[in-house]
């Protein structure tokens, strides 16, 4: 077993990217896998480590990444200290940084013995859900596309021509509280603007029914903050796609940050074996 921790990968004029590699420094070339946290996530959020094994045990390439903006830095990828980088985030930076890890999976001489660049596959939970089917909607690079509780819109989220709206264009910014931390985490106006600019990009309806490759969702029927019936529009919108509903089950698989056991839950093992599965029969 190989872990690749707090990787730093460098474009020049863009902010830097934290990833984790996990992987089985065999010399024998294996499936990629591009795993892509939600809205106020981060790669080392919960469990996910724990599912990163998995998918080493099962012999892929695991690769899990904090987007650029996240709020995060190189020093402290979890406590969120860099909320001007948070509040400056939008999706076309997050597909930006999707595009450069896999840029970077296909071209760094560092273990191309041990991964099969042509294959690659993206897992996206929540927020992420929606990145990457767009990425993979218009990226003949990716093989297989799985949303863990993924959003189905983008749009309805802005909550156009609320009171809510309103305020947020009048003064710039808007803060949703952290309820971990307790911070105040800014969203600055720019993020509307950009998606405003690239509206329809961040169509996901129009990406999934775009998708001529395998895409798989996953969704908890107990999900309370992606309501279930997402991924049910996920479903309708291509006749190609598949759909596993977890019984019971949150929107994080009944897992937390922290995670203190060195296993799953019982629900996100469920995810992480019917993921694995369909990647090994599409």
């Amino acid at each position: 077993m190989r872990l690749l921790q707090n990787q730093i990968l460098q474009n020049k004029g863009k902010k830097p990217i934290l990833y984790d590699a996990l992987f089985r420094n065999n010399l024998i070339k294996k499936p990629i896998v591009v795993f892509c946290h939600g809205y106020k996530g981060f790669k080392d959020w919960g469990a996910w480590g724990l599912v990163g094994e998995e998918f080493l045990k099962n012999n892929y390439f695991f690769v899990k990444f904090n987007f650029s903006h996240n709020g995060g830095t190189m020093a402290n990828p979890i406590d969120f200290p860099d909320l001007q980088s948070f509040g400056n985030n939008n999706f076309s930076h997050e597909l930006d940084d999707l595009d450069r890890v896999v840029d970077h999976l296909k071209t760094c001489p560092d273990f191309k013995q041990d991964l099969d660049s042509d294959n690659i596959s993206l897992i996206g939970h929540s927020r992420g859900g929606g990145s990457v089917l767009i990425k993979a909607s218009e990226d003949k690079r990716i093989k297989r596309v799985i949303t863990w509780a993924g959003v189905s819109d983008f749009k309805t989220r802005f909550n156009e021509g609320s009171k809510e709206f309103e305020i947020w264009k009048k003064k710039g910014v808007m803060y949703v509280e952290n309820t971990r931390t307790k911070q105040s985490m800014p969203h600055f106006f720019q993020f509307y603007k950009d998606f405003k600019k690239n509206e329809s990009r961040f169509d996901i309806k129009a990406a999934v029914e775009r998708l001529e490759i395998p895409h798989l969702i996953i969704h908890g029927t107990k999900d309370s903050s992606v309501l279930p019936f997402e991924a049910e529009n996920l479903f309708s919108w291509n006749k190609k796609n598949q759909i596993k509903r977890i019984e019971g089950s949150d929107h994080v698989f009944s897992s937390k940050y922290p995670w203190e056991s060195n296993n799953l839950s019982k629900e996100l093992k469920e995810v992480v074996d019917i993921s694995i599965d369909f990647l090994r029969n599409n």
